[in-house]
């Protein structure tokens, strides 16, 4: 049975984590090409089995930057924050990015703060050197009214509040629900972009998978100008089972016009960070793929 990220995400086995804020001189020297990474969710089962081992893959690939997509009892993959880091930086790597789900037990309503659960993720994020802490999902019960849907996105604005003490900003993943349902006749994706504030939270723009929400990545970009400077950079192809409509593909070879999409959103949305992400492989490997995919970029040009 094929294991789809938000199966994964809602079955609590992953905890995507923490995200990474590069010393200033390193972000300064990527920002005109823009700087390209990888949400390790692409080989998650390489990454279970042999994390150390995949990394050193991924490094070879020509990857300099990563994005994680497990963080269980402050550990990354297994690895402590200041241990995750010497590996990482042994390979050359870098995390500039990171997936945990924020969810309605991280904010106390009572004392008006974060849970110290939450606090030591943005902690060890810190740690990693990251510069965006994103939550992957939503649950449920956040989006239930209109004005507890409101009241989430203050709190996500005390988390991007919160992040900036380290150097990072807040943010937030989209899959598909965000443009296919709403709240007093609007879209939560609408609601949400007009209730973060751009300082302190980012919207991590998943390109592919708006597909499955009914929109279009370029007119969402076209609507949004100036508001995601990190996407997730995926194309989608009619899905090989029921599950979904449309399921990611290499590069180039599905429905999105990946390239002209993410043209666009350098040109105007002003995107610096490219996150390849491919959770469906059609036959070949997922370190096949996510060599292609990086190989792909790099002949358009990033």
């Amino acid at each position: 049975m094929k294991t789809t990220r938000r199966t994964f995400i809602k079955t609590g086995a992953l905890a995507l984590a923490g995200t990474a804020f590069l010393g200033r001189t390193a972000f300064a020297a990527k920002k005109q090409k823009g700087i390209i990474g990888l949400q390790l969710y692409s080989i998650r089962d390489d990454m279970s089995k042999d994390p150390l081992g995949s990394l050193k893959q991924v490094a070879q690939m020509g990857y300099q930057y990563v994005e994680h997509a497990s963080y269980n009892n402050r550990k990354f993959y297994g690895y402590t924050a200041p241990e995750f880091k010497k590996v990482l930086d042994d390979l050359g790597l870098k995390m500039i990015s990171g997936h945990t789900v924020m969810g309605r037990q991280h904010w106390d309503e009572t004392k008006k703060d974060f849970s110290d659960s939450w606090k030591y993720t943005v902690d060890d994020a810190g740690t990693l050197g990251q510069k965006y802490v994103v939550s992957p999902s939503m649950d449920g019960g956040m989006r239930k009214t209109y004005d507890d849907f409101k009241r989430y996105m203050d709190i996500y604005n005390k988390c991007g509040e919160l992040c900036k003490k380290q150097g990072m900003k807040f943010g937030y993943h989209n899959h598909d629900f965000e443009f296919s349902e709403k709240l007093n006749n609007e879209k939560l994706f609408d609601i949400m972009m007009k209730s973060i504030d751009p300082n302190l939270v980012v919207i991590q723009l998943d390109i592919g998978n708006l597909y499955n929400g009914g929109a279009v990545a370029l007119d969402v970009v076209k609507q949004y100008p100036d508001r995601f400077e990190n996407i997730h950079v995926k194309d989608e192809i009619k899905a090989a089972e029921d599950k979904e409509q449309y399921e990611s593909c290499i590069i180039g070879e599905g429905i999105v016009d990946a390239k002209k999409v993410i043209k666009l959103a350098k040109k105007i949305g002003g995107t610096k960070v490219y996150i390849i992400e491919q959770e469906a492989y059609q036959g070949k490997t997922p370190m096949e793929c996510v060599k292609s995919d990086l190989e792909i970029m790099k002949q358009w040009g990033y």
